[in-house]
């Protein structure tokens, strides 16, 4: 079968688009071939060195252990020596003991004898030298117990001797043995702290207090040096916790090397003195730890590790203060963390910066019109939840003010959202939005949205700051941020918002008509008769009848899509009336069409300016949003009119009507418009106005009394035409009514 294959597999055709394998293996065999060669036999080089390498290693470790146990033995045979040579000193002093003993008895029994005894005298002189000075048996058994290693006893007997004779050149040698043994001892890694004091006490003994304490501080150093060194690798894995069991080592070794030194040394300010020192230069070392193992500073992790880190740190600060006063470190640890803290808080804060202009870039407008201030305090709260009490304490100041920066980007992004924007200045041009509000219900959405972030969400998400405020002095990091303030700072941008939607609003209205329809001075210049007060079917003019008719639908919609904000609606409904109003106020091209000397001013034109702008007074009084900046700049614009009316020759007092005649007819201009009818019955009696205040400052009770007193000359509206107003305001007529001459009634 083999050859039959093989002969099948000789009858396939070559084709010459085909290289052979043969080929193939000829032309790179060779290359391929000494190269495995060349590398194969680098490696066995390469481990025959490191063979050769370890067994060096090896070899030269085994003789290390080998000469250390000769040290060893030849340091225990050194003592059994001392010893030795200690005991046969002793043998010795007795012998000569007993030998004076055996001299002295022989001289009392033959006390005859005149010469002496050559041997005996030579004896005696010796036995006299040896046995008057007893310091070198002293001496020989201090050696032995310094050699012994017998460090209480030799400071006993060394203490006993000194008090005979202090200067002795002899003590101060041993001393100086003493010492350094004792010095060995200390600063051995190993030595248990019971031994250490021990070995410091013998130094004190020595008259080395100086010596012991530093000993003392570096033997602290040494182990807690040690312990952070073996828990560095876990910071890696305890990314949020680990500046918390770091300061645990840091202040715990401090706190029982302060114990310490007052046990063995007093509370004396020097030896104090030097333990602030070194614990401040490792509280240093701590923060420097903390910095190199924490997480990017950009993250949520650093900012909670930096919050645990403060945390952790000034809690153990307060007890260390509590068991010593001059204890005091968390001005320092404070002074070391701030400028990390800062930098951290300010890398968060851009990276939610760039999360709040994110949202406004996808252009999902589900997202902007329902989620927007769900996912702005989203951004908030992921900073928050990472603080600690302590760094709310001290940094609480910094971080209120970096949510109203970014509150304050965050009504930008809104601003940018509705149409018509005319100062691109607000949002960097690279932060495009592709999403436009373009429908009243979309941009009342946004409003309500920022409202509800202003009113509701950041009053609650940073209620914790302000109550440790009342704690504390303040909130810290050097800002004292009452409540009231930092809510009025929040009322700023939303002034921001409202303004911009109220003018874009209102330009909108003005501009955006023509005809007749068109907010324009000339229209008062096209009266029918001299005198508008005989008309009985007199109306306002038709733009400001539109106006009503926008208010009525924008009051419509916002009732459904800012549900529940009635203040929020008042506050957008009075705004654009005192926007229109105001526009009225400072537009100079509408006052300058009275000002031409061409033209010819009548009455009816000055009384129709009056009773427009009565109405527009009865609309916000009507609805429940009458502001005293409505009456004033009403007020205002109508002495303009009559003022430049005057100065054409018109005399005020001749062409205008009674004021009441202005207000009735306004209010009946709004039961036409409101019903749909040709006219209702007006009542004298009057009801009670309700007026609008945007915040609860100081002042608002002064402001609600003048406004009173602005509507006080200003009759209302029966209950009757309010009540249909109000329908017409909650939705009620699905489109407005509008009233025009005539002949004018083909006009859109």
């Amino acid at each position: 079968m083999v050859m039959e294959s093989s002969e099948e597999d000789d009858e396939y055709v070559a084709h010459e688009w085909i290289t052979p394998q043969s080929s193939v293996s000829a032309a790179y065999q060779s290359h391929t071939e000494k190269g495995i060669r060349k590398l194969c036999s680098e490696l066995l080089e390469l481990k025959d060195a490191v063979e050769n390498l370890c067994g060096n290693m090896q070899s030269k470790y085994l003789a290390f252990l080998r000469l250390h146990e000769e040290v060893v033995e030849v340091e225990h045979e050194l003592i059994n020596l001392q010893k030795h040579v200690s005991a046969q000193g002793i043998l010795v002093q007795d012998l000569i003991r007993g030998v004076s003993s055996e001299l002295e008895t022989w001289k009392k029994l033959d006390p005859d004898r005149t010469k002496p005894d050559p041997v005996c005298l030579e004896l005696t002189e010796l036995l006299a030298k040896t046995t008057t000075d007893p310091k070198p048996s002293f001496l020989e058994t201090l050696d032995a117990l310094i050699v012994e290693h017998r460090v209480e006893e030799a400071l006993h007997l060394l203490e006993t001797e000194e008090k005979e004779n202090a200067q002795a050149a002899e003590l101060l040698k041993r001393k100086d043995m003493l010492e350094d043994q004792l010095v060995t001892i200390a600063q051995q890694s190993s030595l248990s702290i019971f031994e250490l004091k021990k070995a410091l006490s013998g130094l004190i003994k020595l008259d080395k207090p100086v010596l012991a304490h530093q000993l003392l501080l570096k033997a602290y150093g040494s182990k807690l040096q040690k312990r952070v060194e073996s828990f560095i690798p876990s910071c890696s894995v305890y990314q949020e916790t680990y500046p918390a069991t770091l300061s645990q080592l840091v202040f715990s070794t401090i706190s029982n090397s302060a114990k310490d030194s007052v046990s063995l040394f007093g509370d004396a300010s020097s030896y104090t003195n030097r333990v602030v020192q070194w614990a401040e230069y490792e509280i240093e070392t701590f923060v420097r730890l903390v910095k190199e193992n924490s997480p990017l500073l950009e993250t949520a992790s650093a900012l909670r590790s930096a919050s645990v880190c403060i945390q952790a740190s000034l809690s153990h600060c307060a007890i260390l203060e509590k068991q010593q006063k001059v204890l005091k470190f968390s001005k320092v640890v404070l002074v070391l963390l701030t400028p990390y803290m800062e930098e951290i808080l300010d890398l968060n804060f851009r990276r939610a910066r760039r999360r709040v202009v994110e949202m406004g870039r996808e252009g999902d407008p589900e997202v902007m019109l329902t989620s927007s201030a769900k996912v702005f305090m989203s951004v908030i709260k992921d900073n928050l939840d990472q603080l600690t009490p302590m760094a709310i304490s001290h940094f609480g100041g910094i971080v209120l003010n970096k949510i109203l920066q970014l509150f304050d980007r965050y009504v930008d992004i809104l601003i940018k959202a509705l149409p018509n924007t005319e100062d691109d200045s607000l949002v960097d041009s690279k932060e495009h939005l592709s999403f436009r509000a373009e429908t009243d219900a979309q941009q009342l959405a946004l409003i309500g949205a920022a409202y509800s972030v202003s009113d509701e969400l950041l009053p609650v998400a940073v209620s914790q700051f302000f109550n440790l405020q009342s704690e504390k002095e303040g909130p810290g990091g050097g800002v004292n941020l009452e409540y009231k303030d930092w809510k009025r700072h929040l009322g700023h941008s939303l002034d921001r918002l409202r303004d911009h939607f109220c003018r874009q609003y209102v330009l909108n209205f003005v501009y955006s008509r023509e005809g007749e329809a068109r907010l324009d001075a000339r229209m008062y210049l096209q009266g029918k008769g001299d005198d508008l007060f005989w008309d009985p079917e007199a109306l306002p003019s038709y733009p400001f009848q539109a106006l009503f008719g926008r208010l009525q639908q924008l009051a419509s919609v916002a009732g459904d899509v800012l549900l529940g904000k009635e203040k929020v609606q008042k506050i957008l409904l009075s705004r654009l009336t005192e926007t229109v109003v105001m526009w009225l106020s400072d537009e100079q091209e509408f006052w300058e069409v009275f000002e031409n000397d061409t033209v010819q001013l009548q009455p009816s034109g000055l009384q129709q300016l009056i009773l427009d702008m009565r109405f527009i007074v009865e609309i916000a009084v009507c609805g429940r949003y009458s502001t005293r900046t409505i009456h004033q700049l009403v007020s205002a614009i109508i002495m303009h009119a009559i003022r430049a009316f005057s100065a054409k020759g018109i005399d005020p007092q001749s062409a205008l009507p009674e004021d009441e005649w202005f207000v009735d007819t306004a209010k009946a201009a709004i039961s036409k418009l409101v019903q749909g009818t040709s006219g209702s019955d007006m009542s004298d009696e009057h009801d009670e106005h309700i007026n609008l205040h945007d915040d609860d400052d100081d002042d608002d009770e002064e402001e609600e009394s003048d406004s009173e007193e602005s509507t006080d000359s200003i009759p209302s509206l029966d209950e009757s035409s309010c009540d249909s107003f109000a329908s017409a305001i909650a939705g009620e007529i699905e489109s407005p009514v509008y009233f025009t001459d005539p002949d004018e009634s083909d006009q859109p």
